[in-house]
């Protein structure tokens, strides 16, 4: 039998490495801080190099177009001076890592960036990196399979909120993950348009309009992650089968959750908490599974509009909202399965034989309630005696209530979700 060497051997004869392998021959290049000195070392790397740059700015824009390790060893800055995006990768086996990256254009057409991952970028890292002041922070542009993780990306603030750029925008890049990250300023936190099977899992947002955005993008996860005093916080739009678990929204002033024409999704485990007006708002959201989140300290717990329907509500927690819930309808819906429903900490229910479920059903809302979300104006007789006498009716006469939500097996004690503790020190 004729021997055949080992792959790695015939790899380092014929000058090529096993694809997705860095060759065991990769060099590590030391760049001193000089005018084009990173273009000149780029020039003489080869493949699967890593090119360690000098303490020190460096002034210009930059193209990685092959298998190359940019790393900026924590104490390097790469300024782009205003023109375009500051590094552009085009090619495959990329990593930038630990590397300032500041002084990103302006352009909202040409996605100027901090980091910009087109689609020729296959498997790009970007890695442990610093990007301030950049008009966009990381634009994933088709990249497939990219890793953005453990960044600190603080965007601009000298313009509206509106017109300032994302921390992180992934468009028809499948199987891009956004991990670890802390992303502050700037509009959105992560905004993703067009794209599937991706992952945003443990990141951190402030200060910013979304935390996240979704816009058409299917079979993807929210897991993880923590906003805290943003406008919205995780707003999933016109998209399927997206799971929505263990994340935190923390005092953000407009919604917690969002579900905008979302069906088929999971929404587990979130802590919402502080939310202005609502917990949680659908509209035309259907066929999705709520269970065992925390809703607390809204103006209202969770709000359902223009026709949600068949969603599975069970095992949530509605604490101490100034309206637990929002629903209009003519029918009884069903918010317990199997025996089980939820929380409600303005029940006082009560527990006879000590199963941990009360022994009547929950009604969170009223026919009075119903008339003052249509006629808003009705609000100043609240106190009159003549709806005091309407409510008491109808607590004594389930009958007469007009339809919505019901609760058959209302829990006796909330359970916190997991998620709280990553906020446990806010309260």
């Amino acid at each position: 039998m004729k021997w055949l060497p080992p792959i790695s051997l015939v790899a380092a004869l014929s000058g090529l490495a096993p694809a997705g392998l860095t060759p065991a021959w990769a060099a590590e290049w030391e760049v001193p801080n000089r005018a084009g000195a990173i273009a000149e070392t780029l020039a003489q790397a080869a493949d699967g190099d890593t090119l360690r740059l000098a303490p020190g700015e460096y002034a210009g824009t930059l193209v990685l177009d092959r298998p190359v390790t940019l790393d900026g060893q924590g104490h390097a800055t790469l300024d782009g001076l205003g023109k375009g995006s500051v590094i552009t990768v085009t090619g495959s086996g990329v990593t930038v890592q630990n590397l300032t990256v500041v002084g990103s254009g302006s352009s909202h057409q040409e996605i100027d960036s901090g980091i910009k991952l087109t689609k020729t970028a296959k498997a790009p890292q970007i890695l442990n990196n610093v990007l301030l002041g950049n008009l966009y922070g990381v634009d994933i542009h088709g990249a497939k399979d990219s890793l953005v993780q453990g960044n600190r990306i603080e965007g601009r603030l000298d313009r509206h909120m509106n017109a300032r750029g994302n921390g992180v925008y992934v468009w028809n890049a499948p199987g891009a993950v956004v991990d670890g990250n802390d992303i502050r300023f700037g509009r959105d936190g992560i905004f993703v348009n067009s794209s599937k099977k991706n992952a945003f899992t443990n990141n951190t947002f402030r200060d910013l309009r979304f935390a996240v955005h979704y816009m058409y993008a299917n079979n993807s996860e929210v897991s993880g992650n923590v906003s805290i005093g943003n406008h919205l916080g995780y707003a999933v739009m016109f998209s399927k089968r997206v799971k929505v678990t263990g994340n935190v929204s923390l005092n953000d002033r407009d919604h917690g959750v969002m579900l905008n024409y979302a069906n088929q999704s999971v929404i587990r485990g979130n802590y919402v908490k502080g939310a202005k007006d609502k917990c949680t708002f659908l509209y035309n959201a259907h066929k999705n599974d709520f269970s065992g989140n925390w809703f607390e300290g809204c103006g209202i717990g969770i709000h359902f509009t223009a026709g949600s329907d068949g969603n599975r509500m069970v095992g949530n927690a509605f604490v101490g909202n100034r309206h637990q819930v929002k629903f209009v309808s003519t029918k009884w819906v069903e918010w317990s399965e199997e025996g089980q429903g939820n929380y409600w900490s303005d029940f006082a229910g009560f527990d006879v034989d000590g199963d941990g479920i009360a022994d009547a059903p929950y009604r969170p809302n009223d026919s009075m309630d119903h008339v003052l979300w249509t006629q808003p104006a009705a609000k100043l007789l609240m106190g009159s005696p003549a709806v005091q006498l309407v409510r008491w009716s109808q607590s004594a006469f389930p009958a007469l209530l007009p339809g919505g939500v019901i609760d058959s097996h209302p829990l006796m004690r909330p359970e916190r979700p997991e998620a709280a503790r990553k906020v446990e020190q806010d309260g």
